[in-house]
């Protein structure tokens, strides 16, 4: 019965460092997957606040101010606008 008993304490030692190491695997998961929740929060930040500075740096009256001040260009003249439609083809 001796040698059963050891049997079943080396059984349960094992066991019982197997469950160990379980909750530790699971802590170290769960403190990186909450580590990466705040990264994927910061990048969501990051990425609205860079569709924003881009509607802003392309807004039609942005371009149309630098193209005055920068480029130096100026609206044609209306003679010199033609204005074409299409028609459907029969």
């Amino acid at each position: 019965m001796s040698r059963l008993n050891v049997v079943l304490a080396l059984l349960l030692m094992a066991c019982a460092l197997a469950l160990i190491q379980s909750q530790h695997r699971s802590r170290t998961y769960f403190v990186e997957l909450e580590r990466l929740k705040k990264q994927a929060h910061g990048l969501d930040e990051q990425w609205g606040q860079l569709q924003l500075e881009q509607s802003t740096w392309a807004s039609p009256a942005r371009v149309d101010t630098l193209a005055r001040t920068r480029l130096g260009l100026i609206a044609p003249p209306n003679d010199r606008v033609r204005i074409e439609t299409l028609t459907a083809a029969p």
